[in-house]
């Protein structure tokens, strides 16, 4: 059986847990988020998707 999740939903499931449990302040992931946003309108953005992708196909892509 296979589980798909959202990119977007498990970094947030993580992000969350730091702030609880690792002492992460918000102020830090507010401010990572906004990094990410700025990130996503730049021109590094078609590499960073790519770079995702080809990450996400060889973890798929893994027999166990």
């Amino acid at each position: 059986m296979a589980l798909s999740i959202s990119a977007v939903v498990l970094l947030a499931i993580i992000v969350f847990l730091l702030v609880k449990k690792s002492g992460l302040k918000a102020g830090h992931a507010i401010v990572c988020m906004l990094l990410g946003f700025y990130l996503a309108s730049s021109t590094v953005a078609p590499t960073i998707h790519q770079l995702t992708t080809n990450i996400a196909g060889m973890i798929g892509s893994l027999k166990f």
